[in-house]
């Protein structure tokens, strides 16, 4: 994958956000780690050719679409006390917006 693809998807992703894409993103910048400059989200921007849990998604949100709901998948890690959430970006940015204690 080149350099100018998960470059262009880390501009998208900040775009989306209203924010910027970090100069030399991740560990390389001296401003931050995350790819973005997001004043509140840490946003770690991925592309894979292939990605886990796509699958179970698109199944969901074939389900939720015809009860006319906000598809999202939570996985969990045995053992863990975390759980994720998956869902997609552009739903999460246009209908969740955060806002400082």
């Amino acid at each position: 994958m080149s350099s100018s693809t998960w470059k262009n998807n880390e501009r998208v992703i900040a775009k989306k956000a209203n924010t910027r894409r970090t100069p030399l993103s991740g560990s390389n910048s001296a401003i931050t780690s995350s790819d973005t400059l997001h004043e509140h989200f840490f946003i770690e921007a991925k592309q894979r050719k292939k990605i886990p849990f796509y699958k179970t998604f698109k199944e969901t949100e074939i389900k939720a679409k015809k009860e006319k709901k906000i598809p999202m998948v939570v996985i969990h890690e045995k053992y863990s006390k975390k759980r994720l959430v998956i869902m997609d970006y552009d739903t999460f940015i246009n209908n969740f917006k955060y806002e400082p204690p």
